[in-house]
């Protein structure tokens, strides 16, 4: 599905992310892996260190904080929101939403909606979509999206092919109508016949927990997992991923009239170094104008990946001028959305831990 939207600019972004480093090579050790193993794997796809939440602290937590200092750093007062997106698969309660619990938090107006958006990875460019609409058609003047995960706490620190991946943050971002006619163009798509190549099997209601969905087995690797644990057939989401990306991307920057060569950047997910690089040299972009770096330093951040790797890549860039941007988030659902437009100037909010957890 194709979008064209305009009216509306991205005006703030902050990420807060998870207080607990982790490191790959030496959890990896930990586990009784050979240490050549691991590096040879560190070195591929880019594995190093990832920051992870305190058992206190959820993904309504890490977006709170980030919406806060946002706000702070933007000087703007939370009754001239309109609405609130929030984009998360691991929330508080199954009810109510995590975006009615940030709307209270916040002292939001009566006014203002609040609604969840439940995907993983593809979810912050869905929720821009989103909050896009709302602004340039649905008469609100300031969204506030956020989207994060703890995806750490859904994986089994004995499957060695999961749990090394994932670091938790949860980002803010301020979408605002403006009377100027940029545009932005969207592509959005699923191919849900693979959804099931990301899954966490048990938790909702066709499969409740039970003393059976926490009981433990171990692969043919030698991976353990139970039913609540997140299970991911890997060599499918890299095949998925070099399958659909690439043609979702190049559509978008086709309709935005974008090469790799007049696009500033382009932004992925960042789901791991190896599926970014190869991703961007598909495409066709040099690899100094497509960032990788975030899993490194963070590991893969679900939905809140795209913003982190705005801010720690381009941040200083796009605080001072536009930028002639492409990105595409890709994963759960085996869904996809991609973006391409003009973002900047805007306000950044630098890139923290949680604090007091």
């Amino acid at each position: 599905m194709h979008t064209l939207i305009k009216h509306f600019r991205i005006a703030g972004l902050a990420v807060t992310t998870g207080s607990i480093r982790r490191n790959f090579i030496t959890d990896g050790q930990a586990q009784g892996v050979p240490l050549a193993q691991l590096e040879r794997v560190a070195k591929t796809i880019g594995l190093v260190d990832r920051m992870v939440a305190p058992a206190n602290i959820t993904a309504l937590d890490l977006c709170e904080d980030a919406t806060r200092r946002l706000l702070n750093e933007m000087n703007l007062d939370a009754s001239s929101i309109d609405a609130v997106i929030f984009v998360t698969q691991t929330p508080d309660h199954s009810q109510p939403n995590n975006a009615s619990l940030l709307h209270g938090r916040l002292g939001l107006s009566k006014s203002a909606f609040a609604f969840d958006l439940s995907l993983g990875c593809s979810g912050w460019v869905a929720g821009l979509h989103q909050a896009a609409l709302l602004c340039a058609h649905g008469g609100a003047g300031r969204v506030l999206l956020c989207a994060g995960d703890t995806l750490s706490r859904l994986t089994n620190e004995k499957d060695r092919a999961a749990d090394p991946l994932f670091g938790d943050a949860g980002s803010a971002t301020i979408v605002e109508r403006t009377g100027q006619a940029t545009s932005m163009h969207f592509i959005l798509g699923a191919d849900g016949n693979g959804a099931q190549s990301i899954i966490v099997p048990a938790g909702g209601a066709r499969q409740p927990t039970t003393d059976l969905t926490r009981k433990e087995k171990v692969d043919a690797s030698g991976n353990t997992q139970h039913s609540e644990n997140l299970q991911m057939d890997g060599a499918e989401v890299f095949n998925f991923s070099l399958r659909e990306i690439p043609l979702a991307v190049q559509s978008v920057m086709q309709h935005a009239g974008y090469t790799p060569a007049s696009a500033d950047a382009l932004v992925l997910h960042q789901a791991n170094k190896f599926i970014v690089e190869s991703i961007a040299q598909k495409i066709g972009f040099e690899k100094s104008k497509a960032p990788s770096g975030i899993v490194a330093q963070f590991g893969n951040q679900s939905s809140a990946s795209i913003p982190c790797a705005l801010i720690d890549a381009l941040g200083d860039r796009l605080a001072a001028n536009p930028l002639k941007l492409v990105g595409c988030g890709f994963g759960v659902g085996l869904s996809w959305a991609a973006f391409a437009g003009e973002v900047g100037p805007l306000t950044i909010a630098p890139i923290q831990p949680i604090q007091n957890s």
